[in-house]
């Protein structure tokens, strides 16, 4: 239960009361780099690999660190721990829905629909504000609602002390 409490704010801090070592506030939002990422079970090479990501720019949330890994929460909800040169400061966001997400000319449910954000994509991210974010592919560029997208939330989606491995935990 204090685990949750203290990832409830956004800090460089980790769960644990330590500063972070990357100075960078937990928990905050990177992308993968490439197709293929290993997710494993601990802080390191001689830990388990849980499986593989095999989606480059896939948002996931950084929820603990050491200076060489990442321990974060992807759309499953799952949690595992990737090295830090497999990840990138670049934002996006993923449509985790079976359904389309109108993008839009501007930052109401009434404008226009420019495009359409397909069900299970990552479209590049630059800006949210007043609820809404403002994405990006290729030429494409619009509004989607903030509260439709993974990959913008500012508290914690999965619990820190949580052991890695697959599952829903959203406190």
């Amino acid at each position: 239960m204090m685990g949750l409490a203290l990832m409830s704010g956004a800090g460089t801090m980790m769960p644990s009361g330590r500063p972070t070592p990357t100075g960078l506030e937990v928990p905050r939002w990177i992308t993968l780099k490439s197709s293929r990422v290993r997710a494993r079970q601990g802080p390191g090479l001689d830990y388990r690999i849980m499986w593989e990501y095999r989606a480059a720019g896939l948002p996931v949330q950084v929820i603990a660190e050491t200076r060489e890994w990442r321990k974060i929460c992807d759309p499953d909800g799952s949690v595992a721990w990737i090295h830090r040169t497999v990840a990138s400061g670049r934002r996006s966001v993923f449509n985790r829905t079976d359904q389309a997400i109108p993008i839009r000319t501007g930052r109401s449910a009434t404008a226009s629909i420019r495009a359409m954000f397909s069900p299970r994509s990552i479209v590049s991210l630059d800006e949210c504000e007043e609820g809404w974010c403002r994405v990006r592919a290729r030429k494409i560029r619009g509004w989607v609602p903030e509260r439709e997208v993974f990959g913008t939330q500012s508290r914690a989606l999965c619990n820190a002390a949580r052991p890695a491995g697959p599952g829903r935990d959203t406190p």
